[in-house]
């Protein structure tokens, strides 16, 4: 029989084990956390600003590691000298709902002017660079094509090429990794404010590669490029979702409150381009899909038939409602809608702009004369008029996913050029 002394000493070493190897991971979690361009900028290259007038294109998502913002600790700063600040879609402060368009202002916490780039101007113009001789941008992105922060991204550059004003992009994660590559590309004569660039849905790229991907003349539409620095991250590799980072998820913009969201918006968020609930005025956007007149366990049904991995899918029950600076007017506000939840289960199997093509496919499929698209909404969502159209053709969502196979291999081969991780 093992006696009560020694096993009370097994227990106490396996114990003492258990709690190295805890602290050790989290050691290696602490050293391991992922270094933003902010950060880089700040800790290692601050005489790149020094003694440089700045603008600054940024949001809430600026946070160093510190969790100060980048333009507060540049503000303070003796080094350094800020003319004037830039803001996206849903402000400087990331509170203004999607859509609504913002004015210029002032900073409140630091006096600064604050030149709105999601109102009547989309690109700063040459009156508000007056006074500036360095641009720099810093924006967490959600890794989806119609995100206009990249938008925004991208009318910087356009503006630094064109004013001959050297730009700095700070690099951030793409939330949902940088290896995979989804969805049609956008088509030309839909170019928009949601759709910028000749890019897929989901297009597997950090800012930082975006903007060197953009910084040419053809994509511009410029003379020039833009005199253009990336400060890369340290610490991230392309497989990370940002759950592998170590920072703190910030909400980028009101209806992204979690990276469950962002995995699933690069084909939930088509939905908005048809009469079906994407869920705005719940606090569980694009992961609620409903509409009064749907059966839920019909759905569930016919998406059973079509391989949906990645997710679980439920019945649910909602009802939107307004919510202050998320969603004022949402589909079917106040009423009962009847839909799914959807879970992420295994985010390397979700191929989420494939799963929006087959639950767009079943609505269209169950309820031919209630389902709606919203022309011109899907159309710049999609980044043309084919998903539509094919829809109402009838044509198989397997056939729909297959057109677009061969032109998103081939900008996976032009986007290798562009990659720096």
């Amino acid at each position: 029989m093992v006696s009560y002394k020694k096993l009370s000493q097994s227990l106490a070493i396996l114990l003492f084990a258990i709690l190295v190897l805890t602290n050790c991971a989290e050691n290696d979690s602490i050293h391991n956390v992922t270094q933003t361009g902010a950060d880089v900028l700040v800790s290692e290259k601050l005489d790149l600003v020094q003694n440089k007038n700045l603008g600054i294109i940024t949001n809430h998502t600026a946070l160093l590691a510190d969790g100060t913002h980048l333009v507060d600790t540049l503000f303070n700063s003796e080094r350094v000298k800020i003319t004037a600040l830039f803001g996206p879609e849903h402000g400087i402060r990331g509170d203004a709902p999607d859509g609504h368009k913002i004015n210029d202002g002032t900073d409140s916490k630091t006096k600064l002017p604050v030149y709105s780039l999601y109102g009547k101007n989309r690109k700063p113009t040459a009156a508000m660079l007056k006074n500036i001789d360095l641009l720099i941008f810093d924006i967490q992105d959600i890794g989806a094509r119609f995100y206009t922060f990249i938008s925004t991204m991208y009318y910087g550059i356009k503006a630094a090429a064109e004013n001959n004003i050297p730009i700095i992009i700070l690099d951030r994660p793409n939330p949902i990794n940088g290896i995979d590559v989804q969805g049609p590309m956008l088509k030309k004569g839909f170019k928009t404010f949601v759709g910028i660039a000749e890019i897929p849905i989901r297009h597997g790229m950090t800012v930082g590669e975006l903007a060197k991907f953009f910084n040419r003349t053809e994509i511009l539409e410029t003379d020039v490029q833009a005199e253009m620095t990336v400060i890369k991250m340290k610490n991230w590799a392309r497989e990370y979702n940002y759950d592998k980072t170590g920072l703190k998820w910030i909400k980028p913009s009101p209806n992204m409150p979690t990276l469950e969201t962002a995995l699933v918006y690069p084909g939930l968020c088509l939905i908005e381009g048809t009469n079906i609930s994407e869920g705005r005025g719940t606090y569980s956007p694009f992961l609620k899909i409903g509409s009064p007149f749907i059966n839920a366990q019909d759905v569930i049904s016919e998406l059973n038939k079509l391989n949906i991995e990645g997710c679980s899918i439920k019945p649910i029950e909602f009802t939107p409602v307004s919510i202050p600076n998320m969603s004022a007017f949402p589909k079917y506000k106040d009423e009962q809608c009847r839909g799914i939840q959807i879970s992420v289960t295994d985010s390397s199997k979700l191929r989420s702009v494939e799963f929006g093509v087959k639950l767009i496919y079943v609505f269209n499929k169950l309820y031919p004369q209630k389902f709606e698209f919203r022309e011109r909404g899907i159309d710049r969502l999609w980044g043309s008029s084919e998903l539509r159209e094919e829809i109402l053709k009838g044509t198989s969502p397997y056939s729909i996913i297959n057109q677009y196979q061969t032109d998103l291999e081939k900008f996976k081969q032009i986007r290798n050029q562009f990659l720096i991780y």
